[in-house]
């Protein structure tokens, strides 16, 4: 009988670290198991030069998303995005691929327009500026072409 108690204790102690563990590495990797309160948008660029999945969307430098995926058709970048439900996004919203600094980090930046109607989940964002090729202008003015 003792040795039956003991067996339940060690199993339940040892269930409850694996759910510990679980917990954790939901948490720690930011993942949503159930469902999230997230809505997909998507964006064409011509070029998301230096954008990888898991960077920041954001509005105004304030965080309301992440990349969700990259792929190409058509010879376009097509972003998946994943925005917080509850940030509405007119539908002339302007999608941009912005860099931190000089070389630092490469993130979106959405500047809602003044549309009353909105992009519903699943939806395009239409009008979208490609990141800026700071090696081609660089190159462009050191070897005297920029004009």
């Amino acid at each position: 009988m003792r040795r039956v108690n003991m067996e339940t204790a060690v199993g339940l102690f040892l269930l409850a670290g694996i759910l510990c563990l679980a917990y954790l590495s939901i948490r720690l990797g930011k993942l949503e198991p159930i469902g999230g309160d997230t809505v997909p948008v998507t964006a064409r660029f011509s070029s998301v030069a230096g954008l990888r999945t898991g960077t920041d969307v954001e509005i105004a430098g304030v965080p309301v998303g992440k990349v969700d995926s990259i792929s190409i058709r058509d010879y376009q970048a097509v972003v998946r995005m994943q925005i917080r439900k509850g940030v509405g996004l007119p539908d002339d919203t302007i999608a941009s691929v912005k860099t931190r600094g000089l070389i630092g980090d490469v993130y979106i930046s959405l500047s809602p327009g003044a549309s009353d109607r909105m992009i519903p989940p699943g939806g395009r964002i239409r009008e979208t500026e490609a990141a800026v090729d700071l090696e081609g202008l660089i190159g462009q003015f050191v070897h005297g072409s920029a004009k």
